[in-house]
């Protein structure tokens, strides 16, 4: 259940909000009323839909920065709209799950989920969550360019465009652009996977969080020739994961 706000965390909230549009996608009309209403009062403007119906009419109508995707919904389920957005759209997407939808969660992530809360949650950690997103996702980018190569791929930080030596762009997910540019800024570095999450979620690790796990193997499907024999991304085992390649470029 969500909790209530005293005056104090009202007053920083409304600091905290940037006018963004976050869509709540929410069947259960308490949960999702009051969650427009935390949202709204830290300064978000808030649309809500409690279907895929409803997902497609406001993403048509209005831009949408960010969106709330509860995974059980009656009839196409937060998965489905998931892979509906991806294909349409690299908004910002962030999963409400269970706490015994460990399978949904690792799924969602695999198909294009930035990020995932899980019920019961704190209004306080879902609103930092939001925020984090948030800034990835509506960052202004640098007025100059920022390329690096390796390993016969271009990376362009500026427009977030990973490129074949054959001028093919490879489509990254926010959260796989976020873990590859960590990387590619450390080549040669061992980076726990605490530090990797640090960088695409507010979230802490622990030892059952496969967030990273499930991104570094999306970027290994992207990357590698042979992703079961990793030559970019490896793996040290108890440690992290090692960008091995050279990097060259600004």
């Amino acid at each position: 259940m969500l909790q209530t706000l005293d005056v104090h965390d009202r007053d920083l909230l409304k600091l905290a909000g940037d006018s963004t549009h976050v869509l709540i996608v929410e069947d259960d009309e308490v949960a999702r009323t009051k969650l427009a209403g935390y949202l709204e009062t830290a300064g978000h403007r808030v649309s809500e839909a409690i279907d895929g119906e409803g997902l497609r009419e406001v993403m048509h109508r209005d831009p949408v920065d960010l969106v709330l995707l509860d995974i059980n919904l009656p009839g196409e389920d937060g998965l489905d709209l998931t892979r509906f957005i991806r294909a349409h759209s690299d908004v910002g997407i962030i999963l409400v799950t269970g706490r015994t939808d460990d399978v949904d969660r690792i799924v969602g992530l695999e198909i294009g989920a930035d990020d995932y809360v899980t019920k019961p949650f704190n209004p306080r950690e879902l609103l930092a969550r939001v925020k984090t997103l948030l800034r990835r996702t509506t960052a202004r980018t640098p007025a100059t360019s920022e390329s690096k190569a390796f390993a016969g791929w271009r990376f362009d930080i500026r427009s977030r465009r990973l490129v074949t030596s054959k001028g093919d762009r490879v489509a990254l997910t926010r959260a796989e652009f976020e873990l590859l540019n960590a990387m590619i800024a450390h080549p040669g570095t061992v980076l726990t996977r605490e530090r990797l999450l640090g960088c695409i979620t507010h979230r802490s690790w622990d030892p059952g969080d496969r967030t990273v796990d499930v991104l570094v193997r999306r970027l290994r499907q992207k990357l590698e020739t042979d992703p079961q024999s990793p030559e970019l991304i490896i793996t040290v085992h108890g440690e992290g994961y090692m960008f091995a390649a050279e990097v060259s470029g600004r």
